[in-house]
């Protein structure tokens, strides 16, 4: 069982080494479980342990994961006397026969409740959803989105749901009673998804699980891939470019700008969009140009 000591040790180990941007400021997280449901006693040696490095300013602000119904006033007033800043909530959804047949053990006022508490005590929140649960629907799910930016986030994490060996959701899939999404379906909802919390002003900081050895060798079925967000954004960005291409008048030379940034997921995997683009003939008579001082995800198209 991790320590105080450990905590403190990880962390110096940490400040000590070299990084890309030395003035930016420093977090420390606490993840991969519900840290709220631990005994106070706990959370109080483990919060403590950063302490020091927070009053010496090398660490800006602590921030953890739990679940929304380990909440209380209680709890998020400790949490921010110890320096906590960012509390991520495994909301999962926010259809309430969706967390029943999942197990989740919460309900979805639980969800609005946390986030409002949070909010009231001036620490930021992200919300964690899982795409593809027991009794899940792209009806349900999108509307969980809908009602997850309602809230005003400081940012999302989205997760498709996978069956992992030896879990309950593995018996349910092994029984012939449960179907995880395609690998298609799934980024072409969370690419729908993203859509709704962008247009909100929300961040999503990542889709798809961290890659690892232990997970690809426990997963049973379910729509992973290494580079899951990447394939979201892909598909958003064809979308986007093949709009843009669509509307131009035919048969008059464009020129087609993108960010340097954004050519990887402007090809797709083993050039797909470009192929696809192609096919559609919205390529002919375009020249693209890739241009590192451009922004992000914008596309100009310009007569030449």
């Amino acid at each position: 069982m991790v320590g105080a000591r450990e905590v403190e040790e990880t962390i110096r180990t940490q400040l000590a080494w070299p990084r890309r941007h030395p003035d930016a400021p420093v977090q420390v997280a606490f993840y991969g479980g519900s840290f709220t449901g631990l005994t106070i006693e706990r959370q109080r040696e483990l919060l403590g342990a950063a302490q020091p490095f927070l009053a010496s300013g090398q660490v800006r602000e602590l921030r953890l994961s739990t679940r929304p119904d380990y909440v209380t006033p209680e709890i998020v007033g400790f949490l921010r006397e110890h320096g906590v800043g960012i509390v991520e909530l495994g909301a999962q959804s926010l259809d309430d026969r969706v967390l029943g047949a999942s197990g989740r053990g919460h309900t979805a006022a639980q969800v609005r409740t946390a986030v409002a508490c949070l909010k009231a005590a001036g620490i930021k929140v992200g919300l964690q959803l899982m795409l593809g649960l027991p009794g899940d629907t792209t009806a349900t799910a999108l509307a969980s989105g809908r009602a997850a930016a309602a809230l005003s986030p400081d940012m999302v994490r989205l997760y498709p749901c996978l069956v992992i060996s030896g879990s309950p959701l593995a018996e349910l899939y092994c029984q012939g009673q449960y179907q995880p999404l395609s690998l298609p379906r799934a980024v072409a909802l969370a690419g729908r998804l993203w859509s709704i919390f962008n247009g909100h002003g929300i961040s999503v900081v990542r889709m798809g699980l961290q890659p690892s050895a232990s997970l690809e060798e426990t997963m049973l079925a379910g729509p992973y891939h290494p580079a899951f967000g990447e394939l979201v954004l892909s598909r958003l960005f064809f979308n986007q470019v093949r709009a843009e291409l669509s509307s131009r008048p035919p048969q008059q030379p464009h020129r087609l700008s993108l960010a340097k940034a954004d050519e990887s997921i402007y090809r797709g995997k083993g050039n797909a969009n470009v192929k696809r683009l192609a096919a559609l003939g919205l390529l002919e008579g375009v020249e693209t140009v890739f241009r590192a001082s451009q922004p992000r995800q914008s596309v100009v198209l310009t007569p030449r």
